[in-house]
C-alpha cells in the first residue's frame, strides 16, 4: 500500500509545484497521475517512491517500491540480463553477488515483460522504447508489491503500449500497488481505479476514474476539446477518449479512433457515458 498525506512540494521556497495531495493505492489497485507538462507528475511519483523528499506531507509504503523512471539511457554498457538483475539489489547482501534465485527472478521478468531477444545486449545500444521495457522488467524482478512508474509507455509503439498496459493490468490483478504517470488519458481511463488531474500547484483532483475522466475536466485540463465516445465491442459498450486533432470536426471520425481503443480490466464492466 501507498498512503500520501497533505504533500506538498516546493523547489524554491514559495514556488509550489503542488501542494496538498493526499491519496491512497491499496494493494490491487492502479492510479494514474495525469495532467500537462510541467505540472509537478514526475516530482510528484518521486516523492511517492522515495527519491525526493517533501516539502510538506507525508508519505507512508507498505514497501521498498520497484521504481520505473523514464528511460534516459545509461553511460555503461551494461547487458540487458545485467540490468534486469539490479533490480535485486534488497535481496543481496553488502559484499555477495547474485545467486541462482536472482538470476531467475531477472530471467523471469524478462520473459514477462517479452524482451527474452534483448538479453544478451548492451543496454545504450537499445531504443528508448526497448531501454523502457528493461527498465520495467527491472522493477518487476524486484519483487515488491509496490510499484511506481513515471510514463511507462513513452517511447512505445502501440503493439508494446498494449503489452505494457496489459502487464501492468496482470500485477495490479495479482495484488499489487501500482502508481503511474501518463500523458494518455485513454490509458488510465483502460488501467486506472483512480486517477490524479494535475491541475495547477493548488488544484489537484483525486478521485475514481470513472468520475474524474469526462469530457468537461480533461477539456479544461489540456486546454484542447476532448471527446469522450462509446462504442461497441463484442456486445460491450464501451468508452474512449479522443482529441479533436485525431478526430476533426465530424462526429464520424471519432467513432473510428474509438475502435482502436481496449476496453475496461477483466472484472470491470463498461458502462454508458453519462
Amino acid at each position: 500500500m501507498l498512503e500520501l498525506s497533505g504533500l506538498g512540494f516546493a523547489y524554491l521556497p514559495g514556488r509550489w509545484v503542488f501542494r496538498g495531495v493526499s491519496l491512497t493505492v491499496p494493494p490491487g489497485t492502479t492510479t494514474a497521475v495525469i495532467g500537462p507538462n510541467g505540472r509537478g507528475k514526475t516530482t510528484l511519483v518521486r516523492c511517492a517512491a522515495g527519491l525526493l523528499e517533501p516539502t510538506e506531507g507525508t508519505v507512508t509504503r507498505a514497501c521498498v517500491p520497484g521504481f520505473v523512471p523514464q528511460a534516459h539511457g545509461s553511460t555503461f554498457a551494461y547487458r540487458v540480463l545485467d540490468m534486469v538483475l539490479m533490480g535485486r539489489a534488497r535481496h543481496i547482501g553488502p559484499f555477495s553477488v547474485p545467486g541462482s534465485a536472482d538470476v531467475a527472478a531477472a530471467r523471469a521478468a524478462i520473459e514477462r515483460v517479452g524482451i527474452r531477444g534483448l538479453e544478451g545486449r548492451p543496454f545504450p545500444a537499445l531504443s528508448g522504447g526497448e531501454q523502457q521495457l528493461v527498465l520495467i522488467a527491472r522493477a518487476v524482478a524486484s519483487g515488491s508489491t509496490l510499484l511506481v512508474l513515471d510514463e511507462p509507455a513513452a517511447g512505445l509503439d502501440l503493439r508494446n503500449q498494449s503489452r505494457v498496459l496489459a502487464l501492468l493490468r496482470e500485477l495490479a490483478g495479482e495484488g499489487l500497488a501500482v502508481l503511474l504517470t501518463t500523458h494518455h488519458p485513454d490509458h488510465a481511463l483502460h488501467l486506472a481505479d483512480r486517477v490524479v488531474l494535475m491541475h495547477g500547484p493548488e488544484s489537484v483532483e483525486c478521485g475514481p476514474a470513472a468520475a474524474l475522466l469526462t469530457e468537461e475536466r480533461l477539456t479544461g485540463l489540456y486546454a484542447v476539446p476532448v471527446h469522450c465516445v462509446e462504442y461497441a465491442a463484442d456486445g460491450v459498450m464501451r468508452r474512449a477518449i479522443v482529441t479533436g486533432y485525431g478526430a476533426g470536426s465530424d462526429v464520424a471520425a471519432p467513432t473510428e479512433a474509438a475502435r482502436l481503443s481496449p476496453g475496461p480490466p477483466p472484472g470491470r464492466t463498461a458502462r454508458p457515458l453519462r
